[in-house]
């Protein structure tokens, strides 16, 4: 079974990314549902449409979980980067992404929600503060990863 993790700043939408892919709302504890906040790790599976099984591991992005986060990308095939289109790249993005480098995650795949809510001109400005990052990154499946709206 192929393994996807999240990764990325707290309130990007993560969990919220893998319940619209697999209808399975990864946040289990009802801690995490009262505060709206991801604290322990999460469990999603999808079946793709060549029949294959996709299983996601919803991490938190909390820098209080950061020990949660490692606990749950430590064995992943593909990190997704989850950062929202509105806030761009956040402290924890960083962490995250260090923690992928440091564990030699080798795919990746970028999500950038809530662009919606963007103007055109915070868009673009927000794109190019982006690009510019990520072009600094070391974590190499970065550099080639695609970025999903």
């Amino acid at each position: 079974m192929f393994v996807v993790g999240t990764a990325g700043h707290v309130d990007h939408g993560k969990s919220t990314l893998v319940q619209a892919l697999t209808g399975i709302d990864p946040d289990r504890l009802q801690e995490e549902k009262d505060r709206g906040m991801t604290i322990d790790l999460g469990f999603a599976w999808l079946r793709l449409p060549g029949g294959n099984e996709v299983s996601i591991v919803d991490v938190p992005g909390h820098e209080r979980f950061v020990n949660n986060m490692l606990a749950g990308v430590g064995g992943i095939d593909l990190a997704l980067l989850v950062v929202a289109a509105d806030e761009s790249v956040m402290p924890q993005t960083r962490e995250h992404l260090a923690i992928l480098d440091l564990l030699q995650i080798p795919r990746g795949l970028v999500a950038s929600p809530r662009q919606t809510s963007l103007r055109r001109t915070g868009w673009s400005l927000r794109q190019q503060t982006s690009r510019r990052f990520w072009k600094a990154q070391s974590w190499k499946a970065l550099r080639s990863s695609p970025c999903l709206p």
